[in-house]
């Protein structure tokens, strides 16, 4: 695989984040979706269109780039944000309203061409009408579309090499079935670093072509 295509490692340094905003753990609302194939480890899952919160981060290493991702979002979801009630304001105010956003899982993190993407999605109760707009204009709000996505699920430790065997173990498994992925693989944590290894639950997933 090319290095354009290769995953990226979530490093765990962030997620310690989560201490200090008195979250336990990351576990909460995931996207919804159906699964219509199943082979294993290996899905092939319909999701649903979701909102989602995302920032790209550029000319940074792995590591410093997946924390500053991190620290912009979750900036983002602990108050970084203005209500739509306080932005509708016309008269002067000496603050403006904010609001605490539940955490999501997974937390996605892929390439493009500009820079390393990471993603939250959004709790499905928002929509793009009322959902609190990012003070940081690094922090972008956009809807996901409904997408045929193939995943691989699995569990243990934390690294890059583990990513790009399961990356490599989910393409072969698409040629064997005839399925063409297109797009670069994302990498999904659902879990915080102080989730004992065997509970951890790792997906790298890709989106299909002509799906």
């Amino acid at each position: 695989m090319s290095k354009a295509r290769r995953p990226l490692l979530l490093t765990a340094a962030p997620f310690v984040m989560l201490l200090f905003f008195g979250n336990p753990t990351m576990a909460g609302e995931e996207p919804k979706y159906k699964v219509v194939r199943t082979e294993g480890p290996c899905e092939v899952r319909i999701y649903e269109p979701y909102i989602a919160a995302e920032t790209v981060v550029t000319d940074a290493d792995l590591e410093s780039g997946t924390s500053e991702g991190f620290r912009r979002l979750a900036g983002f979801i602990f108050g970084g944000n203005r209500t739509k009630e306080s932005i509708a304001m016309t008269t002067p105010v000496t603050t403006s309203r904010s609001e605490k956003i539940a955490m999501t899982a997974p937390v996605e993190t892929h390439r493009r061409t500009e820079g390393m993407v990471m993603r939250f999605m959004m709790p499905s109760k928002y929509t793009m009408e009322t959902l609190p707009e990012p003070v940081d204009p690094k922090v972008v709000i956009r809807k996901v579309p409904g997408r045929t996505m193939a995943a691989i699920r699995f569990s243990g430790s934390w690294s890059e090499e583990r990513f790009q065997e399961h990356t490599e173990q989910l393409l072969t498994w698409l040629k064997e079935q005839g399925l063409i992925a297109t797009g670069t693989p994302v990498i999904a944590r659902y879990d915080p670093p102080w989730t004992p290894w065997f509970m951890r639950r790792n997906e790298v997933l890709v989106e299909l072509q002509g799906r």
